[in-house]
């Protein structure tokens, strides 16, 4: 407490300046919770102790500071055809995305503080992939990588067909945009407290895709 109070306080329960100190001690949840109950309550509540008292461990903070540690990243993006080349109008385009424990998961990483100690894992949810041209699509898995033997089969899982050129857009081609949505769980070592968190990622390419033109024999 600071100032600490005065010599002969109540608050010293009996013992004298200088004999270990007066604490402070706040308890948010505890005081929303009367507050919506219509009670006045003080933010706060105070004690002697003759050592400092270790403080509260927050494990939603130490949740986060496991994510931290993960370094997660946007999807690991493989499309085809691939950034570079030109993709033609009404071919099937192919999108997955890398399974690296950072791109996709599983990630697992703990944080300490005292002796609390709490693991998350992280694995994405989902991939919305922007396609450039007003077309969103949402895949739960990370797609198939296109092989040449599968000729102009479409994606069985994730992909996309452009009903025009990219010659209007910017640059002369499709920006797309895959967001990952990571879905991390969390729990205190040992049992007790749990919960999850969230968090969202984004890579991007450039796509070039041209009108297919009929060669006359």
């Amino acid at each position: 407490m600071s100032p600490q109070p005065a010599a002969g306080s109540a608050l010293w329960d009996g013992h004298r300046p200088g004999d270990g100190a007066v604490y402070t001690r706040v308890c948010p949840a505890g005081i929303a919770g009367a507050q919506a109950a219509g009670s006045l309550v003080l933010p706060f509540d105070t004690f002697w102790s003759a050592t400092a008292p270790a403080p509260a461990v927050d494990p939603r903070v130490l949740a986060q500071q496991a994510v931290d540690k993960m370094l997660l990243k946007g999807p690991d993006i493989e499309i085809s055809p691939r950034p570079g080349g030109t993709g033609l109008v009404g071919m099937p385009v192919w999108m997955a995305a890398g399974t690296s424990p950072t791109t996709w998961g599983p990630n697992t990483a703990s944080a300490s503080a005292g002796a609390v100690t709490v693991t998350a894992t992280a694995a994405v949810a989902k991939v919305v992939w922007d396609m450039g041209d007003g077309t969103a699509v949402t895949c739960t898995g990370p797609g198939a990588v296109y092989k040449p033997s599968y000729r102009m089969r479409s994606s069985p899982d994730c992909g996309h067909l452009y009903t025009r050129p990219s010659t209007d857009e910017p640059g002369g081609t499709y920006r797309v945009t895959a967001t990952s949505t990571w879905a991390i769980d969390w729990q205190v070592t040992g049992g007790g407290q749990a919960g999850q968190l969230t968090e969202i990622r984004t890579s991007a390419v450039a796509l070039t895709v041209a009108e297919a033109r009929a060669v006359n024999s």
